[in-house]
């Protein structure tokens, strides 16, 4: 498969996993995830979808550099950040006292979208200079 076609299949998951946790805030964006966790703890790992992807692309196109070896981590760190978060909220800890509420705008809420397929890009020699 040609890098364009992993680019776009990339830009596609990381939209799905944007709007599936879409709200106007922080709260609202790990309540979201809260509710998958506490749904199924393997559902929540298969709606981060993006990770996974990550960890094919890397063992796909063999490819161990810097930028595609940071997307995973990034990714790998955000994940445990939310299962750490979901613990707290199991354990009855106000929301409130574990981080502060902010809004989320447009730019924010789809950052990951344009961040990680253009890093993709990068890790790839997609762009020459």
């Amino acid at each position: 498969m040609d890098i364009l076609s992993l680019f776009f299949i990339f830009v596609a998951i990381e939209l799905f996993e944007t709007n599936w946790q879409k709200s106007d805030s922080i709260h609202g964006i790990l309540l979201n995830n809260y509710k998958v966790y506490r749904y199924n703890i393997f559902l929540f790992f298969l709606l981060n979808f993006s990770f996974i992807y990550s960890i094919f692309l890397v063992i796909y196109l063999q490819n161990n550099s810097f930028w595609m070896l940071s997307i995973v981590g990034i990714k790998f760190l955000d994940i445990a950040f939310k299962l750490n978060i979901m613990s707290r909220i199991n354990s009855d800890t106000p929301l409130e006292n574990i981080m502060p509420n902010i809004k989320v705008g447009l730019l924010f809420r789809y950052a990951n979208v344009i961040i990680y397929p253009i890093t993709f890009l990068f890790a790839t020699n997609y762009f020459i200079f």
